[in-house]
């Protein structure tokens, strides 16, 4: 029993051994890439593992290269992968620009994906160019008719600009500034529904894809919605406030009428004020003349008679001028 355990134990670590042999030796890896034409050492491989660099990434990415007739260096290969990169995917991106015919080198592709871009879709959008919607784009024309446009975009990905080139909000943002534009620019909204493709023009002369990673190659305007009538609104707007404003002019006379009006009427009870007062001297001044001998008792009652017939003939017109408004 000693002699079976100790057995197992040994086969054991003769496969545990083997597996680490060969996990640091990949010579299943090294004979692939010999018979693919791709010369690369077991020693080198070795030195992969210890640099932690996978060499089945290193080594997969030089026989496509290889077969596809490129000239791939492993220590560049290595750097990228070290840098962060993606290898298969600049490989991919390196084999398919050689088959499209499109200018691109290791270097090149390695820096855009070191950019954070995805160096084989930009290939890919070369070859087949991207359409890209734009949201809903809300202009006013001349005419003060509001339009909702939406417009399709269609373009192709611009490799020696995809390092340091705006992306498509960028793109996006600029079609729609020419889109307001251009529709602003219209004397009528008919004439924008009667000619799209004048804005498309219109907004394709501007250069909108300077400085950014694509190549805008059309513009096609998809669709186009009448909003409401802002000129109008505008004049509503605009009539509300003017009432308002003579509005309160008017108001503000109102109140300074009434304010005269008021002290007009203080005015004249302070008038009818001093008449009674006036009115309270004269028994004080008759009383004085009496005293003094300058008004007889017979003056007193002619000017009392007097009096009475200017009370009595008052009110008899008082009443005639109530039975002719009567």
């Amino acid at each position: 029993m000693e002699g079976i355990g100790a057995l197992l134990v040994i086969i054991a670590i003769s496969i545990v051994g083997l597996w680490i042999i060969f996990y640091f030796v990949p010579v299943g890896l090294w004979f692939q890439a010999l018979v693919s034409g791709v010369r690369i050492s077991l020693v080198q491989l070795i030195f992969m593992r210890w640099r932690k660099v996978p060499p089945r990434v290193i080594v997969q990415a030089m026989i496509e290269g290889t077969k596809a007739g490129l000239k791939l260096n492993r220590n560049e290969l290595e750097a990228h992968f070290l840098a962060g990169g993606r290898v298969s995917k600049v490989v991919h991106a390196l084999v398919s620009a050689q088959k499209a015919n499109i200018p691109l080198d290791f270097k090149m592709a390695t820096a855009i994906d070191l950019a954070g871009r995805d160096v084989l879709e930009a290939v890919q959008m070369s070859v087949n160019p991207k359409v890209i919607n734009t949201p809903p784009v809300t202009a006013v024309a001349k005419d003060g008719i509001q339009l909702i446009t939406k417009a399709r975009v269609t373009v192709r990905a611009n490799i020696k600009q995809l390092v340091g080139g705006a992306g498509e909000e960028t793109v996006l943002a600029r079609v729609g500034e020419g889109i307001v534009t251009g529709i602003g620019s219209s004397l009528s909204h008919k004439e924008v529904l009667e000619n799209p493709d004048k804005i498309s023009k219109t907004v394709l002369d501007k250069g909108l894809d300077a400085g950014t990673a694509f190549e805008i190659l059309s513009i096609d305007i998809a669709d186009i919605d009448i909003g409401r009538n802002i000129g109008a609104v505008l004049q509503m707007d605009q009539a509300n406030a003017d009432k308002n404003i003579a509005q309160a002019k008017a108001e503000e006379r109102r109140a300074m009428a009434v304010a005269l009006e008021q002290e007009m009427k203080a005015k004249a009870q302070e008038a009818r004020a001093k008449v009674i007062e006036a009115e309270a001297e004269i028994p004080k001044a008759i009383a004085e003349a009496f005293r003094s001998g300058n008004l007889g008792i017979m003056d007193y009652y002619r000017i009392k008679n007097i009096e009475a017939d200017t009370n009595m003939r008052d009110n008899i017109a008082k009443s005639s001028d109530d039975n002719k408004k009567k």
